[in-house]
């Protein structure tokens, strides 16, 4: 299955706009059975997907270089399969986050700002084998798991402010998120 994934490398077709890479990831999310659910159809916990760094400690969300080619919905879609080896579904667009990296910086980006296009995604399947499996472990937990794992400030924001606000809100007055199941049984453990 993997033979026909492979990462993209280089940055022939990176984009940047006002001195800033643009970038693509996602919080890649399901739900869990709880334990002794009451529920008629069971309580469920929302989980996200984390990966770790291949240079340092933390853990992270897949994200990458949005690509000259690609929707940035396609480039979070992309990097969900290459960094953490799941396919899913865009739900949600969580925003826009701002950071320093110290490892892409090039001539079209001395300075290494980076502006991160965030969304939730629903994981619909997890592949056996991706292209970074090598380098790359993945992790569901907790969102507070999630949070206190975070090895980059604006990862965590994103989750907090742009995930967690989101799933919320939508659990409280969107079915559609979660079919079949008893809504107000739907939590994020803190």
């Amino acid at each position: 299955m993997c033979e026909n994934l492979v990462a993209r490398t280089g940055r022939q077709l990176q984009r940047y706009d006002s001195g800033f890479r643009l970038v693509a990831g996602c919080i890649p999310y399901r739900y869990r059975d709880l334990e002794n659910s009451t529920c008629e159809n069971s309580n469920k916990v929302v989980e996200v997907l984390m990966i770790n760094s291949p240079s340092g400690s933390g853990l992270l969300f897949p994200k990458g270089g949005w690509e000259n080619d690609e929707t940035v919905q396609e480039a979070a879609l992309r990097e969900a399969v290459e960094e953490a080896g799941v396919r899913g579904k865009i739900v949600k667009f969580l925003g826009f986050y701002e950071f320093k990296s110290k490892t892409h910086q090039d001539e079209c980006n001395p300075d290494g700002c980076c502006r991160a296009a965030m969304f939730a995604m629903a994981v619909e399947e997890e592949l056996e084998s991706w292209p970074e499996q090598s380098t790359r472990s993945r992790k569901w937990l907790s969102v507070t798991e999630a949070a206190d794992s975070c090895r980059y400030p604006w990862m965590r924001e994103a989750l907090i402010e742009g995930f967690s606000m989101w799933h919320h809100e939508s659990t409280d007055t969107d079915t559609s998120v979660v079919p079949g199941i008893c809504i107000s049984a739907v939590s994020i453990i803190y």
